[in-house]
């Protein structure tokens, strides 16, 4: 079954929304946007973050101690890279840190999306491309394009409540949710209560 995460909370109230609908991941975003966390917030979130939901860092370009240090105080137990990161990159981070390690690609065409899978990474997320714009834009993307894959894949870019279904035709690993799951700019607990039955149910 099709898994799905409620990316980008920033307080207490989207965590009292995710435990009631009870997502299989969250998303905690660590780079410079809108939805950005601290350190401190992060772990006060987690705190109260239900034990049956996986909480995901999301990161661009950062330094791997940042990195280190949250997986170190169990602050999140997956890490998301959104930026540049290439092949040594990850080497290095799988040394520091034994966490499950999800790779973005900002899709541009299948031949892309497959060589990526040479990444040491867990997981790989597929997500719209926008120039100069590292994720979180909201947009879509031609699902068309992505090829059959041996390495499980996150779809993020554009999903809602209105689309998670068709989505799931796809097959992917898990459905990234962020900016379809708010409603003017904060997380709206209808939305993602619907979202996570949509996926739940399979349409």
């Amino acid at each position: 079954m099709t898994k799905i995460k409620i990316c980008g909370l920033k307080g207490p109230r989207d965590i009292e929304a995710v435990n009631e609908a009870l997502p299989d991941y969250i998303g905690f975003v660590f780079a410079k946007s809108r939805r950005m966390v601290s350190h401190e917030q992060a772990s006060d979130m987690k705190s109260r973050l239900s034990d049956r939901i996986l909480a995901v860092g999301v990161f661009v370009n950062a330094a791997l101690d940042e990195i280190a240090g949250l997986c170190k105080d169990r602050v999140i137990d997956l890490v998301q890279l959104h930026g540049d990161e290439d092949a040594s990159y990850l080497q290095r981070l799988r040394s520091a840190v034994p966490n499950p390690i999800i790779k973005a690609v900002r899709v541009q065409n299948a031949g892309q999306v497959l060589s990526a899978q040479s990444l040491p990474c867990d997981y790989l997320l597929l997500d719209a491309y926008r120039e100069n714009v590292y994720g979180g834009s909201g947009e879509s993307f031609d699902w068309s394009v992505i090829p059959t894959l041996n390495k499980p894949f996150f779809l993020a870019g554009g999903l809602k409540p209105e689309n998670v279904g068709a989505a799931l035709e796809i097959e992917p690993y898990c459905l990234d949710v962020s900016s379809g799951a708010e409603t003017g700019g904060v997380k709206d607990r209808g939305k993602i209560r619907k979202i996570v039955e949509t996926v739940r149910r399979g349409k």
